[in-house]
């Protein structure tokens, strides 16, 4: 089963949209696929999850589990000042060093208001997975200006909609 993490806490944000998508992307081609948000993350998991308090937060624990038991990934990434959001960092330094995600895989979609797409996000994040030993997909779509390419919380880009699509399935293919 594919694991969808949305990239950001953010209330209504449109990356929980483009995962929802992405899901249904994937339901087509036949695969399975879950949406974990980090929405759902425990508020204090900074200060009651990590480094000394690994494994000492039960609902932090669980959400680890599901990821620790993927082996390939989709991140929808918003880009957040230039790169991607603080939230998704804290969430990857709380993952198990090195195994989480060592020798697996992983697609990224950047997302941003602006006309970059993302992309200096999804440059600093291959960086992060790469030093973790986790191979990601070289195509990256970079969703820009994404509000004015979505209508009723859908997308309307169609050279979009191709990327996630050829993006899907080199995923279930890599």
């Amino acid at each position: 089963m594919i694991k969808i993490i949305v990239g950001t806490n953010r209330t209504n944000a449109l990356s929980l949209t483009i995962a929802k998508l992405y899901q249904q992307i994937l339901l087509e081609k036949g695969s399975s696929s879950e949406i974990l948000n980090l929405r759902d993350l425990p508020h204090d998991f900074a200060f009651s999850a990590l480094y000394e308090n690994n494994g000492k937060n039960p609902a932090y624990n669980a959400f680890h589990d599901k990821i620790k038991s993927g082996e390939k990934y989709v991140f929808i990434v918003p880009e957040y000042n230039g790169s991607f959001p603080g939230i998704l960092k804290t969430f990857i330094d709380g993952m198990t060093y090195p195994n989480t995600f060592r020798n697996k895989k992983c697609a990224l979609v950047g997302i941003s208001s602006g006309v970059g797409g993302g992309g200096i996000a999804l440059s600093h994040l291959t960086d992060i997975f790469h030093y973790l030993g986790m191979h990601v997909l070289p195509l990256k779509p970079k969703l820009a200006k994404i509000e004015e390419n979505m209508s009723d919380n859908l997308l309307t880009n169609r050279l979009y909609i191709e990327l996630l699509h050829t993006q899907a399935e080199m995923l279930i293919d890599f």
